[in-house]
This record gives structure tokens, C-alpha cells and sequence, in this order.
């Protein structure tokens, strides 16, 4: 790639930033299945219920599931309906795309961080456990909320550099990779 279309020092570390969290959060996938893997175990095997490895299983779930999505975002994996885009040139999918992020994903962000900031903030009030004897830390699942919002806003703000540096023709556009042959 020539030097006029490198990508920015800015968007290359928060691209960065983002792929150390996702990558980081995939092996989480590993242990998730081990663990359900060995409560499976434990309870038909030899009859043993643990509520505490249970709620763990669904905390590494939504862990996978938030703290993922922004990596998601930058890997272009969430569910498009693909109507028009992929036939589209760079430029359009650029307008598509710099559209999305900043009229629907970006005003999403804020709403969920506004509704939702009351919900967690009372949660650390209480330093909110399990009901059931789990996990004493639902405050910490429920501050998971707040944190996809921010690596989400932070993947935005790198998705909006990359589409206006697109449009200015200083990055190229790439084909989605996804493309279903039909």
C-alpha cells in the first residue's frame, strides 16, 4: 500500500484496541464449554449441581456476547440486510455504512447507556448479588452493559475515520467478504 493510503495512527490503534479485546474475549468461548462441558458432567455422572458454575457459564455468555460486539462491528460480522450494498462501489457502501453508524448506531449507544446507567448504578448501590447463592457479583454483570457501550462507541468512532477517509479516496473500499453466491 502506498503512503497516501495508509491508514491514519488513530484508526490503526483503535482498530488495534478493539482486536486485542475480541481476540482476547474469544478464548473465553473455550473455557465457557469446558465448564459447561463439566457441569454436564458433574450433575449425570455423579449427581452433582452447582449453581455457582451455572451463573458462571452465563456470565462468560454475556461477557462473549457484549465485550465482543465491537470486534464483531470491525469485522463487518453482524447481520446486514444486503439488498442493494454489495453491489454497490466503495464509495456507496462507504455512504451506507458512514449512514448506519452515524444515525442508528451511534444514537443506539446513547440511548442504551442513558436507560441503562440508572439500572447499573443501583446495582453497585446495593453491591447486588445472585438470589439463588450464585455468584456474589451481579452488579459486575450488569456494569458489562455500560462497557459494550463504550468499546461499541469506541469501534464507531473508527468506523466514521474509515468511511470519510474512504469517501475521500485516501483508503480504499473493500468488498464485503461475505458475499453469498446466489
Amino acid at each position: 500500500m502506498n503512503p497516501a493510503k495508509r491508514e491514519p495512527a488513530l484508526l490503526a490503534r483503535l482498530d488495534a484496541f478493539t482486536d486485542l479485546i475480541g481476540r482476547g474475549i474469544a478464548w473465553l468461548v473455550i473455557v465457557m464449554m469446558v465448564v459447561q462441558f463439566a457441569i454436564v458432567v458433574m450433575r449425570y455422572v455423579f449427581g452433582i449441581h452447582s449453581i455457582v458454575m451455572q451463573e458462571s457459564v452465563m456470565y462468560m455468555h454475556a461477557m462473549v456476547f457484549m465485550l465482543a460486539a465491537a470486534w464483531t462491528l470491525r469485522n463487518d460480522g453482524h447481520v446486514r440486510v444486503d439488498i442493494f450494498y454489495r453491489k454497490l462501489a466503495a464509495r456507496g457502501r462507504a455512504w451506507i455504512d458512514l449512514g448506519g453508524t452515524l444515525f442508528l448506531l451511534i444514537p443506539v449507544l446513547v440511548f442504551i447507556a442513558l436507560v441503562s446507567l440508572g439500572y447499573v448504578k443501583s446495582s453497585w448501590a446495593i453491591l447486588e448479588r445472585s438470589p439463588d447463592g450464585g455468584l456474589p457479583a451481579v452488579f459486575l454483570l450488569k456494569s458489562l452493559i455500560l462497557v459494550m457501550v463504550a468499546l461499541l462507541l469506541i469501534q464507531a468512532i473508527a468506523q466514521v475515520i474509515r468511511q470519510v477517509l474512504i469517501l475521500r479516496g485516501r483508503l480504499p473500499g473493500h468488498a464485503p467478504s461475505h458475499e453469498e453466491v446466489l
